[in-house]
Order: structure tokens, then sequence, then C-alpha cells
């Protein structure tokens, strides 16, 4: 069984959002276009304390895009985004929710950001999705949604290793790039680590 992964569409990550993805926007009818053909949906929300440990306000002197190291890991500032219960947290206006079939929050936790829809980036607490996967019979995942090289690749990286077959469908993704290249860089690290990156013709 094959289940549709819906990474972060949430209004905070909307061009003029908190933390805006540029063109996320454009995403929103070609996953709705996509949500038909599977059986299981699942949505991811950042679902941030305002004390979170990733925004750059809480870190004096820090500003957004600086790194710090919390716990021996590295960890991005970013501009306060995804307050649990806020409007910047919901799920973007538009996106076809009546057929998702459960939401997973992540980033919860003040003290560890958590960019995998599967686990924190410290791998200390499971969302629960694995499991929630295997109970319905899923062997195949199809990841669509933002941003590119963060929540897309760490979730492809960690369903790859809890045994998933993975797809990314590379034309429903948009990335932030605070680099140039990311977004190229992170679909390779994704094809090695043996995702199949496919495009919408290619579905």
């Amino acid at each position: 069984m094959k289940a549709l992964i819906i990474v972060d569409m949430q209004n905070d990550f909307m061009p003029g959002g908190a933390l805006g993805v540029a063109d996320a926007d454009q995403l929103v009818s070609v996953i709705n276009s996509i949500i038909p053909k599977f059986n299981l949906v699942i949505a991811s929300q950042d679902w941030h304390p305002k004390d979170h440990v990733s925004f750059a306000s809480n870190h004096p002197g820090k500003k957004p895009g600086d790194r710090i190291k919390v716990d021996h890991h590295d960890q991005i500032l970013w501009p306060i985004h995804c307050v649990r219960n806020t409007h910047g947290a919901e799920l973007v206006t538009g996106l076809d929710k009546a057929n998702i079939t459960s939401s997973f929050y992540k980033g919860s936790d003040k003290n560890i950001d958590s960019y995998s829809v599967f686990f924190d980036n410290a791998r200390r607490k499971s969302t629960g999705l694995g499991d929630y996967l295997r109970s319905r019979g899923v062997t195949d995942v199809y990841f669509v949604g933002v941003a590119t090289e963060y929540c897309v690749l760490y979730s492809t990286l960690d369903g790859i290793d809890l045994g998933f077959s993975v797809y990314v469908i590379a034309d429903a993704c948009k990335p932030i790039n605070l680099s140039v290249q990311d977004e190229e860089r992170a679909l390779e690290m994704m094809r090695a680590k043996g995702a199949k990156v496919i495009t919408l013709m290619r579905y």
C-alpha cells in the first residue's frame, strides 16, 4: 500500500508568511491533483511553542540564518513561525483537507527542532508516524511539500531508514535555498540514500 505525505503546507511557509518559501503557494493545486491517487493521505505540521529553540529571537544577539550548537547538534536559527494554535501553523487555505486522513505534529518540544516527520533532529522521540503507517500496511511513501532541503530531505532519509520505499515528487516540493544549490544537493542526498526522485510527469 502507498501513502502520500504532505510536508508542512502551512500558512507561515507560504509567500508573505513568517518563513515564506518562494512559490510554495503554487503547490496547493498541484498537491490537490495528486491526493485522489492515494487512499491514505497524511499531513505534517510544525507545531512550535513560543520559546522554541529554533527561534532566533530566543537567543540574544542572534538573527535568522545564524547557526548555533544545541546539545552538540547543529541548529539553524529561524524567524518565529508555526507557533501552535495560531493561524500561521494552520494548513494553507485551499489545500484539500477533507481527504487528509490524519495530521502529525512535530517540533513541539521547545528544546529540540524536528525537520523529519518521523523523529526529532536528535532522534530522541518519534512522532509515531512510522508505526501508524506500518499498522495500515503501507510499504511505499511519497513526499510532497516544503522545504525540499530541510523537512522533505530529513523525512525522506528517515523513511528509508525505517524500511519504506520512498519516492519524492520533486516538482511538488519547493526549497528555501539559503545557499545556492541547496535544493540540488538535497535531491542528490536523497538519491544516494535510495529514494526515487520523480516528477509529476513520471508519476
